[in-house]
């Protein structure tokens, strides 16, 4: 069964308070390469971007690293990729700290920015 990890990015990017509200598009392209290169199990990684992130990397699939641009909220994307992922038949974990989003995103499981951010 694929393994797919759908990524919050504005949630994992703010929870580093490095100067990224200064770049955001910047801080969203480090997180890009640090996903292209990190030691996980997963199949496939999605990083969802909103607002001026989505100027740091272009949509799309590299290597396991699909890249998504909100239309509207972060959040309604995030459920909407764990969703057709699941319907996939994969196993879906999604990486945020948001609680309210986290409530949402059955039957995924939810891991911490920290957990992301300790393996990359």
């Amino acid at each position: 069964m694929p393994s797919v990890l759908v990524v919050d990015g504005a949630n994992v990017v703010g929870s580093v308070p490095d100067g990224w509200w200064k770049d955001r598009a910047g801080a969203a392209r480090r997180l890009h390469e640090r996903l292209l290169v990190a030691d996980t199990s997963y199949d496939e990684i999605v990083l969802v971007l909103e607002g001026q992130a989505k100027g740091g990397v272009r949509a799309g699939r590299d290597s396991h690293v699909t890249t998504v641009h909100a239309a509207r909220d972060g959040d309604a994307e995030i459920r909407a990729q764990a969703q057709r992922a699941a319907e996939r038949g994969a196993l879906v974990t999604v990486v945020t700290a948001d609680r309210m989003l986290a409530a949402n995103v059955s039957p995924a499981q939810v891991l911490s920015p920290s957990w992301l951010l300790d393996r990359v």
